[in-house]
């Protein structure tokens, strides 16, 4: 037994690692895409002024973002004596995680959902959605929570902000050469600098999204690691699309811009349902350890528009984000 535990250990170590590793990695090729950039521009003044431009922005975004968090997501802050289990579940999660308890806030948005954001650890806010309280047992509500928590001690926030630069970069160092001024010789080569920015800027936005779903595997890795069992969270994650998938179009529209911050797409939710009605065995309405453990046998094949829309979207198909989870179980 106790080799199996060493053995179990060992998997889920470099399970974590690998993900380090993928997260690293990506940001060492962003920045490297940068450099590129700036070698082969350097000459010019261009650069220099739209990468200053696109950073000015960046940390704009940075510092203003928390406050257009709150007034989007209609973000309360509760206290104590509001919501005593919500603050219990939060701090007990924050103490194990080993950061400072982050602020709880409670938000009337009509779908089940939480979401974390802040400037630092520090400056740490969690919040869930009333429909989410409902809608959660107890136990799928703490595997969430443990899940935003990660989310703030990993510091991926900050990681993804930064990385969002480099797009940003891309776009305006494009948008500057394919519509500069100039005689028709120089208008020629600003035009080939300006296509070679847009097609930069269309891949490390592909890798800004990347790096936002292996966020999101890291953060549910996270909340195993602080206790949660798989099975909760995966439970919680099934439940929160049937929630979603049944919620009008037209309440989720305002909300497409923020939907990075959330714990799953909104806007995927109804196409994510047929994928799920595989997994609930009983028909119970929630994914159970045995159903979990079922899954991690059972190979799972995502057709081709499935494979095309993870490409394109911040969170992982939620089937295999289920598969990851139960590998973990």
């Amino acid at each position: 037994m106790k080799n199996l535990k060493s053995v179990t250990y060992i998997k889920e170590g470099i399970g974590m690692f690998g993900l380090k590793v993928r997260l690293y990695l990506l940001i060492a090729l962003m920045f490297g895409i940068v450099y590129a950039i700036t070698v082969i521009l350097i000459p010019g003044r261009t650069f220099a002024f739209y990468a200053l431009l696109a950073t000015f922005f960046l940390f704009l975004q940075y510092f203003l973002s928390p406050a257009m968090v709150e007034i989007a997501m209609r973000v309360r802050y509760v206290s104590e004596e509001e919501y005593p289990d919500l603050h219990r579940m939060v701090e007990e999660l924050a103490r194990k995680a080993g950061i400072p308890k982050p602020r709880v806030g409670v938000s009337d948005l009509p779908i089940p959902n939480a979401f974390a954001f802040g400037r630092s650890i520090k400056d740490g806010r969690v919040v869930v959605t009333e429909e989410i309280m409902r809608l959660l047992t107890k136990e799928e509500l703490k595997a969430v929570l443990g899940h935003e928590i990660s989310h703030l001690k990993h510091r991926d926030v900050v990681v993804i902000t930064m990385l969002s630069l480099v797009p940003m970069i891309c776009w305006y160092i494009a948008w500057s050469f394919m519509w500069g001024f100039g005689d028709e010789r120089e208008r020629g080569y600003g035009v080939i600098i300006g296509m070679i920015a847009f097609f930069l800027y269309f891949i490390t936005n592909l890798l800004v999204l990347y790096a936002s779903r292996i966020r999101e595997y890291y953060a549910d890795y996270g909340s195993v690691e602080l206790g949660n069992p798989p099975h909760h969270l995966a439970s919680a994650l099934y439940k929160l699309v049937y929630g979603t998938a049944s919620i009008p179009k037209e309440y989720l529209r305002p909300m497409e811009g923020f939907k990075a911050f959330f714990l799953n797409d909104p806007s995927k939710a109804y196409r994510e349902v047929y994928d799920l009605k595989q997994i609930d065995l009983d028909m119970s309405g929630s994914i159970e350890r045995e159903e979990l453990l079922w899954l991690k046998n059972k190979e799972i094949k995502l057709s081709f528009t499935d494979k095309l829309m993870e490409l394109l979207s911040t969170h992982p198909n939620m089937l295999e984000r289920i598969k990851f989870l139960s590998k973990l179980a």
